[in-house]
This record gives C-alpha cells, sequence and structure tokens, in this order.
C-alpha cells in the first residue's frame, strides 16, 4: 500500500504484472528482500527474469502492483530517480560506451548524482569542473574496489569479457547503490574470472550492500546465495534457502533437463 514505512533497506514488491501486447511476462510477482543479503533469481529462459529487473529499475514500469523500497513506493518513478534512490544494476549485455576509456565509463554512473547543469558545464564553469574533479575521484576509487585501477586510462574496447563486467559493476557502485542487481554476471566468464567475482560479491555485501542477482550458472547460485526466488513462466512458483530450492519439485519439474543441484 502507498505509504507503508518499511525497515531501512528493505525492498518489496507486491502483485508486479507486465505484459508486452498479448504476452504476460510477469504476473503477479510478490516478494521481500532483507538488507544486506544475497538474493538470486533464477528460472528458464523467458521465465521473465530480466523483465523483472526492469521493473524494479523503471525501465519498463510495471503495469499493475507496486514496489517499495525504503519505504517509498517507486512503482511509477523514472529510471533515473530511482537510481538516485539508491539502486544500481548492472545489464546482461554490458552496455558500455566503445568510444570512452575505462575511467570515462564508470564516471557514467556519477551522473545520477550530478548537480552541475548542462550550461555550467558546457561553460566549464567552476562549480562544474569541481564536480568533474569529485566524479573522476569517485571512479577511480571504485575501479580500485574492483581491482582495474590499473586499467584506468584503458579504451573500453582494449578489455577482456570478464574485466568489461567488472567496469560495469564499478559503474553500478558509482552511482552510490545501497541496493545493487547484477543480471547474468558470470555469463561467458572463465573458472578464475567466476572467482574473483565471488570474491567482489562476498567483498561488497560485507561492505552493507544488498545484492540482487539473476544467474543460469546453479553452481554459482547455489553457492552463495542466501536467498533463492525462482520464476517461471512469469510466475514465482518457489523462494526459500538454496537447499530448499533443490529439493523443490515445482523447482525441478521447471528445470526439467536443466541442471539445478550444485554438483
Amino acid at each position: 500500500m502507498p505509504g507503508t514505512i518499511l525497515p531501512e533497506g528493505w525492498l518489496e514488491a507486491k502483485k508486479i504484472s507486465r505484459h508486452f501486447g498479448g504476452i504476460m511476462a510477469l504476473t503477479q510477482v510478490s516478494f521481500r528482500l532483507e538488507p544486506g543479503g544475497i538474493t538470486s533469481l533464477i528460472g528458464p529462459n523467458g521465465a521473465g527474469k530480466t523483465t523483472l529487473i526492469n521493473a524494479i529499475t523503471g525501465l519498463y514500469p510495471a503495469d499493475a502492483g507496486h514496489i517499495y523500497f525504503q519505504g517509498e513506493d517507486i512503482t511509477r518513478l523514472a529510471a533515473h530517480n530511482i537510481a538516485g534512490r539508491g539502486i544500481g544494476r548492472t545489464f546482461q549485455l554490458e552496455e558500455l560506451f566503445g568510444s570512452l576509456s575505462v575511467l570515462e565509463n564508470v564516471m557514467v554512473g556519477c551522473h545520477v548524482r550530478s548537480r552541475a547543469g548542462m550550461l555550467s558545464c558546457g561553460l566549464a564553469l567552476p562549480a562544474a569542473r569541481r564536480e568533474e574533479q569529485q566524479e573522476r575521484e569517485i571512479a577511480r576509487a571504485n575501479l580500485q574496489r574492483v581491482g582495474l585501477e590499473h586499467k584506468a586510462g584503458d579504451p573500453i574496447s582494449r578489455l577482456p569479457l570478464g574485466e568489461r563486467k567488472l567496469v560495469g559493476v564499478a559503474r553500478a557502485l558509482s552511482m552510490n547503490p545501497r541496493f545493487l542487481m547484477l543480471d547474468e554476471p558470470v555469463g561467458g566468464l572463465a573458472a578464475h574470472e567466476i572467482g574473483k567475482l565471488v570474491e567482489l560479491i562476498y567483498k561488497l555485501r560485507d561492505e552493507g550492500l544488498t545484492i540482487f542477482i539473476v544467474e543460469h550458472n546453479m553452481p554459482f547460485v547455489m553457492s552463495l546465495s542466501e536467498k533463492v526466488l525462482v520464476l517461471d513462466g512469469g510466475t514465482l512458483i518457489a523462494e526459500g534457502l538454496p537447499e530448499e530450492i533443490q529439493r523443490n519439485e515445482a523447482v525441478i519439474k521447471a528445470y526439467l533437463g536443466e541442471e539445478v543441484a550444485v554438483g
């Protein structure tokens, strides 16, 4: 209900639905996340996982239902306003700017907090110059957090896939989020790259971030998640601890022919 006050840092979705033409991508999806944990969202291809992230972040707002973040109904807010309230995300296919350096790509994440207007930036007024320097410092700090500070001046096109995904994380961190959503972060990564990402996710969790992961890699999901949500055909069919999800008959049926359990 609008005006509901939730505990600090919690996110709640209530009966979220979204359709595209005659196709129901999400049907009355409801869940609640606790602050500071690692939650993963799984489901077969076409289950509605990315649609749910897009609804939460305002990219494709829900047709029905409500999403609350820290007590505020954010369902109809624009994407940049939602980002400004502390919800950051990466993308399944990293939407990085090929003409910019690694540092400049990360600085893009700072713009949701930018106070300097277009005119002052265009005229290079002192306030705009100071803010740009602050954004550079923030971006460098977040590149250091993901272990890529030494690549700050490199063209983004020179980086392998694993490092580009880390740049996407650094860019999201530059938005100063309290809630970070990672859309298929390990897709296409080698085992040693996945190991580095796992270390980073634990580090961010320990720093107080709430982490929400959408992923197909079941060993990865089951090894680090504290809670798992399962979508199938746009409907939430299960949620619980990883070991509970691995034994859930509805989940096993949805994943028929796919590996669900670890090992």
